[in-house]
């Protein structure tokens, strides 16, 4: 019978370390500062549950919500528009289209930021060369608002739903196809019965995914529409540059306890979708 070596752990010890320091030690001093006022706070240091109330009234909260929105639609609409062109990639017969339309998809999955920003604000801003050629401006189109920044957020996400669900789409069987196709089921009754159902936890996997990707996105909104979106990364940004009244400081840890909640139970419904999803597809 084979038998887990004492040792074993010592390979995984640095890591472990590189966890506790990276992520632990951070989330403990978000954690305690998220129930604590600061020092200027009227009667100082105390610990408080204000924090937390203030991070969902007002604001913070339209923020938050504005966040979960973003996330929520850029998400779908990145699993609509991934799955058929991740789709054409597995079936296509060319094997240089598909190799490079996957590393495309790994080169743009991680491209955004302020270049991000700056190549849409001038393709498609005010004054971008694809707004004046097509005279976008008098047709009410405004990339700074929250449609433009829906597009702005497809741009990664779709490549990175491509990445996500490629290995599912390459784990459906061709024995289900023709077995399908036998039985008199038509190309369309064949993904509606089957290769959906099979494919639904990974499809909810990526929509999870990325969802949160987008939630967790600061720096491409904030070059690009600065506070005339409401997000709660940029309410961050501004509660840690000292844009809130004497004593809030710790709003901003607040707030990102709130984005580590939701990132939890995102990760929490990611996970068990991703392990039924490999039992079908192995």
């Amino acid at each position: 019978m084979w038998r887990r070596k004492p040792g074993g752990w010592l390979a995984v010890l640095p890591l472990l370390l590189f966890i506790a320091v990276a992520f632990g030690l951070p989330a403990l001093a978000i954690a305690i500062g998220a129930f604590t006022t600061t020092d200027d706070a009227p009667g100082g240091a105390q610990w408080t549950t204000g924090n937390l109330s203030l991070s969902v009234h007002g604001a913070y909260f339209t923020a938050l919500m504005g966040s979960v929105k973003l996330s929520a639609l850029t998400a779908l609409l990145g699993v609509v528009l991934g799955l058929p062109l991740a789709q054409a990639v597995v079936t296509s017969r060319f094997r240089a289209l598909r190799e490079a339309v996957l590393a495309a998809s790994g080169v743009l999955a991680n491209f955004g930021g302020v270049p991000l920003a700056f190549a849409f604000v001038a393709t498609l801003g005010n004054s971008g060369e694809l707004t004046k050629l097509f005279h976008l401006g008098d047709h009410g189109w405004s990339l700074y608002t929250f449609s433009g920044l829906t597009l702005v957020y497809l741009y990664f996400l779709v490549p990175l739903m491509v990445l996500t669900i490629t290995p599912a789409l390459e784990g459906l069987r061709v024995q289900w196809r023709e077995a399908a196709q036998n039985n008199g089921a038509t190309a369309r009754q064949y993904w509606l019965h089957v290769a959906l159902p099979v494919l639904a936890p990974s499809l909810l996997g990526g929509f999870v995914l990325l969802f949160g990707s987008a939630f967790a996105a600061y720096a491409t909104a904030a070059a690009m529409v600065g506070s005339s979106v409401p997000l709660i990364t940029l309410q961050i940004a501004d509660a840690l540059s000292g844009n809130v009244l004497v004593g809030q400081g710790n709003v901003a840890l607040a707030l990102s306890l709130d984005m580590i909640l939701i990132a939890g139970l995102v990760m929490a419904v990611y996970v068990p979708l991703q392990r039924r999803s490999a039992r079908w597809l192995r």
